[in-house]
């Protein structure tokens, strides 16, 4: 079969290698997964740079979320076990793990569903209790993560308020339907929400960037408000003034995705049929950008890492069913 491979860290477009490759063999309680489509996600940029927390031995295989489908014919979502990832025409994943893909949404979405989702779900509703008639601000509201945390804020009715990038992004912000857009590039983010929320600030802020967006987060949200912490895509870790969060009465929350599917994963599948639910009744519906071939998997790993791209980036193998 054929598999991108990584054998010494980089830059993915310098480093990723198409390879021909054995099929990889199921360990205890593993199954083989034909791989429909893999969404590209920046962890697996971080991964091929050697920068993310879970480093897996090299040389490994890239792709950590896809839309599989089983030796039975079962058409599943899955993370797939590393070193054996998801950029390849075949992966493995932990049987256990296993979710329905639902009927409502094609294999790129399918797959786009869950990491992305499941972290704007557990951030919103787990972490922050987010409730109907509250102001939410998103950062990176046109990325993978955050055009996710959109749709389930407008879904849990608050108001949104998204912060992008560029003039290309905010009109995708838009289409997602944010309230407000924000376009930091061109208008300064903390007058700009102060603006849209006659001074109050936000009472939920989803942070994946950190960084200076942190810094913006600090200084707009609202009296009890509450800050998530979910990713630091700006490559800088914010030191915050505690002294701050207590003269202003807000929290600081932090979500760390993975540790459910260990600590607590019957939450992992209560949040899965959640999203199931409102994808079916089209409250939600990822957005796919870009839908690629495998053999430009390396390239669309890079546009992730520049964060040029909205969205999510499909890779749909040759064999894969687009759905």
């Amino acid at each position: 079969m054929q598999a991108w491979q990584v054998h010494e860290n980089g830059e993915p477009s310098e480093v990723m290698r198409l390879a021909e490759v054995e099929r990889p063999t199921p360990g205890d309680g593993q199954v083989l997964l034909r791989v429909r489509a893999a969404n590209v996600n920046f962890p697996d940029a971080l991964m091929v740079r050697g920068h993310y927390q879970v480093q897996p031995p090299l040389p490994f295989t890239p792709g950590v979320e896809i839309c599989g489908e089983t030796e039975d014919g079962r058409r599943v979502i899955a993370n797939p076990a590393l070193p054996h990832g998801g950029f390849a025409e075949y992966a493995l994943a932990d049987a256990a793990a296993l979710l329905p893909a639902p009927e409502s949404l094609d294999d790129a979405e399918a797959a786009a569903l869950h990491i992305g989702y499941q972290t704007g779900w557990f951030a919103l509703h787990r972490r922050a209790r987010l409730e109907a008639g509250e102001t939410l601000l998103v950062h990176a509201a046109a990325g993978g993560v955050g055009s996710a945390a959109v749709q389930l804020g407008k879904a849990a009715g608050a108001t949104v308020i998204g912060v992008v990038g560029g003039a290309e992004k905010a009109a995708v912000a838009r289409e997602l339907g944010c309230d407000a857009v924000i376009d930091r590039r061109a208008e300064d983010v903390v007058g700009a929400v102060k603006q849209a929320t006659a001074g109050r600030g936000a009472d939920v802020v989803f942070d994946p960037v950190g960084g200076e967006a942190y810094t913006q987060s600090a200084k707009t949200v609202a009296f009890e408000g509450r800050i998530v912490v979910v990713g630091f895509a700006s490559g800088t870790i914010p030191s915050p003034a505690l002294n701050h969060a207590l003269v202003k009465n807000y929290s600081i929350l932090g979500l760390h995705w993975g540790l459910y599917n260990t600590r607590n994963p019957k939450l992992v599948q209560h949040c899965h049929e959640q999203l199931t639910e409102l994808a079916a009744r089209g409250a939600i519906r990822p957005l796919v950008s870009e839908r690629v071939a495998l053999d430009g998997a390396a390239a669309a790993v890079q546009r992730v890492a520049d964060g040029v791209t909205t969205g999510r980036v499909a890779v749909v193998p040759q064999n894969g069913a687009a759905a």
